[in-house]
């Protein structure tokens, strides 16, 4: 960890990072998960919770913002091909939603 980093930066699990990730957790299972200290980010660092940021306007680390644009391209092609499996708990519009805000947020970090 560097104390002099100046940037902010995205947790590897990027799509695990957040508050909407917390809260679904939390809805699920009813259990509150204690927020980490430090966090290795996708730049490969490993930097206090409170310099990572999920919002794509204040990651300021270029490799991070890589990062995050990658994991949420992923995830969009992994909503589509499970949506197509008999028996995938998202199908059709759904799918096609969630897909489409993660290639939308992906662009976010990419420009």
């Amino acid at each position: 960890m560097s104390e002099t980093d100046p940037h902010i930066h995205v947790e590897q699990k990027v799509m695990q990072a957040g508050a909407a990730f917390r809260n679904m957790i939390v809805s699920t299972t009813g259990l509150v998960p204690d927020t980490p200290r430090v966090v290795t980010t996708g730049c490969g660092l490993q930097v206090p919770y409170a310099m990572t940021s999920p919002r794509p306007e204040s990651v300021t680390c270029l490799a991070c913002r890589e990062h995050a644009h990658r994991e949420h391209l992923r995830f969009a092609d992994q909503v589509e091909r499970l949506s197509r499996m008999p028996g995938a708990p998202i199908i059709g519009d759904q799918a096609a939603e969630a897909a489409q805000w993660a290639r939308d947020r992906a662009k976010k970090f990419s420009g």
